[in-house]
């Protein structure tokens, strides 16, 4: 019989049963291992609230913490919302991660010094 992927589209290997997770989208009931999970991190407070608490702080800087939420969502949800998406027959053997766009911050710096002719 013709394989689609190689691991079944699991990630189960020697385990005869893996127990079911609640899909977090349409609680679809979806086997942990086959499950797309993915962690989502959040600012405790939003951007505007962030802003009127810098305001009102004692502090000059405070890191506000973080939330990380584990999603877990079921295949057909997971494409539906664009986490995971559908790839051809060549690229579905491709295994590497996808490349991280990460935001890079750059310091404020100094305006450099004018020198006044004398």
């Amino acid at each position: 019989m013709t394989v689609k992927r190689r691991n079944h589209g699991r990630s189960k290997k020697g385990r005869g049963h893996v127990k079911l997770i609640r899909c977090d989208n349409c609680f679809q009931a979806c086997p942990k291992d086959k499950a797309i999970k993915r962690f989502n991190v959040r600012n405790m407070i939003e951007a505007a609230a962030k802003r009127d608490m810098a305001e009102a702080s004692v502090y000059e800087s405070y890191d506000v913490p973080k939330v990380y939420y584990k999603l877990q969502h079921c295949v057909g949800c997971a494409i539906h919302n664009r986490i995971v998406r559908v790839r051809s027959r060549v690229n579905r053997r491709n295994r590497a991660p996808p490349p991280r766009f990460r935001q890079e911050f750059k310091k404020p710096t100094a305006a450099p010094a004018v020198k006044a002719s004398a």
